[in-house]
């Protein structure tokens, strides 16, 4: 009779589940508008702007929302111009909430609790975000974010990661954007989106 031999495994074990322990009840986080209090539910629904908070605390931590706004070439001479942190504030929350038009800023132009956190009393209207980047010089512009861009993932080139790429595929149904024939399992001439989320492993960030 044969022995039993222990087999080796091939593939490492992938990262581990997760353990759900009693949720935190309060969590301190630093703003630009003082200190909040976060409170967890785990009885309510998952909200965009839920998380905005922790990522606020990280420009403030890092540094890079000041240094971001600094260096903007943006520019007024009048005394009743919106400041310059107002117009770059509107931007940054309309993008993390997924809107797409000049319009959405005013969903979230009163909003009593999102501008106090960055440090401003309200964001401006979506005339003065529209008007503002239409003067200037546009190859400034493009330095400004390339140079902040680049700041924000330098330090990456010098650590050993990996990234992980979830993609998923979401058929599209008559003329909508980003829609394009390509990889559908079903129907295959059906046009689809492929959404992907990249996650560096063993970090739990996701972009």
């Amino acid at each position: 009779m044969p022995k039993p031999t222990s087999r080796r495994a091939t593939h490492p074990k992938g990262e581990l589940e997760p353990t759900l322990g009693a949720p935190v009840e309060d969590t301190k986080l630093d703003t630009f508008g003082g200190r909040v209090d976060v409170l967890w539910d785990p009885k309510a629904e998952v909200t965009a702007l839920g998380p905005l908070v922790y990522f606020i605390q990280f420009l403030k931590t890092s540094g890079l929302w000041e240094r971001w706004v600094e260096e903007c070439p943006l520019t007024y001479t009048s005394n009743n111009a919106p400041p310059k942190a107002g117009i770059l504030g509107g931007i940054l929350v309309t993008l993390l909430s997924g809107h797409k038009r000049y319009a959405h800023i005013n969903a979230l132009r009163h909003d009593p609790v999102i501008p106090p956190m960055l440090g401003l009393d309200e964001f401006p209207c979506e005339d003065s975000v529209r008007r503002a980047f239409q003067r200037g010089d546009h190859e400034r512009y493009t330095l400004w974010m390339d140079q902040s861009l680049n700041r924000t993932f330098e330090p990456l080139l010098t650590e050993p990661w990996v990234l992980d790429i979830d993609a998923t595929v979401k058929t599209l149904y008559g003329r909508q954007e980003e829609a394009k024939v390509g990889y559908n399992r079903a129907p295959e001439w059906r046009s689809s989106s492929v959404g992907e989320s990249p996650t560096p492993g063993g970090i739990g960030m996701t972009g």
